[in-house]
């Protein structure tokens, strides 16, 4: 029993296979366990609930070495208290709660985390922090998210000295699907920008592994973030035993 145990949240949506007709399903895009499994994890989904209850968060938690928050719809305006703009997307609002509380918890047990796109956001958001809500609006282009269903490519520039260029060298080229970003982050520091400004990862130096990226490095080659969420989880898992 030496692979790591990762934890990787999902939808609950509706799904259609065969006769069966939107049938409620979890689901998470197969790419993410695939990535995860390369990098040497044992991959357990984790549905979302309506409640929040960060008990049950930590009740979750306390049987995995890591967790990915993964990507998908928009967080809920009203969880950082701003009124919605019209781009934002239909709430998912058993994905908030659930994975607010999982934020909440995982830091308070200091078990490493990777956000992804929404992940990002939920991190921040659970953090108290306030996000962009169209990101177009300010930078004036959707390089960050061409169209439905496709993903842009665009440099990051990390930040020097911080664990992600540690990771991945000063600059590197990025998988990307996003229409808002992080606008504040109490907690973390800054460690990749994009060219117009736009805060494409943050990190928590007083933790051993508690980091975001805004982009999907489950779409793309580079497998290092999940190597090194892995080795953390490996670590971890040594510590509790």
């Amino acid at each position: 029993m030496t692979r790591p145990v990762v934890g990787l949240t999902c939808y609950v949506e509706p799904v259609t296979r065969g006769p069966w007709r939107d049938q409620p399903s979890a689901t998470v895009p197969h790419a993410y366990v695939e990535k995860l499994e390369q990098a040497g994890a044992v991959v357990l989904v984790v549905p979302p609930r309506p409640d929040g209850d960060l008990e049950v968060a930590h009740e979750v938690l306390a049987r995995l070495d890591a967790l990915v928050i993964a990507g998908g719809a928009d967080v809920d305006p009203t969880r950082y208290a701003q009124e919605r703009h019209p781009k934002v997307q239909d709430p998912r609002a058993d994905r908030d709660a659930m994975e607010l509380a999982l934020a909440l918890a995982a830091h308070d047990r200091g078990l490493p985390l990777l956000g992804i796109c929404r992940g990002m956001q939920v991190m921040a958001v659970a953090a108290g922090g306030q996000l962009e809500q169209h990101l177009p609006d300010r930078v004036g282009h959707d390089e960050h998210s061409p169209s439905d269903g496709v993903y842009g490519t665009h440099p990051v520039t990390t930040v020097e000295r911080s664990r992600l260029r540690q990771l991945l060298g000063e600059t590197t080229e990025v998988p990307s699907y996003h229409h808002q970003s992080v606008l504040t982050h109490p907690g973390f520091v800054p460690s990749a920008w994009a060219a117009d400004g736009t805060l494409e990862a943050m990190e928590d130096p007083a933790s051993p592994f508690r980091l975001a990226v805004q982009w999907h490095p489950e779409m793309g080659d580079d497998p290092r973030l999940f190597d090194a969420l892995v080795a953390a989880a490996r670590d971890r898992r040594a510590e509790r035993a």
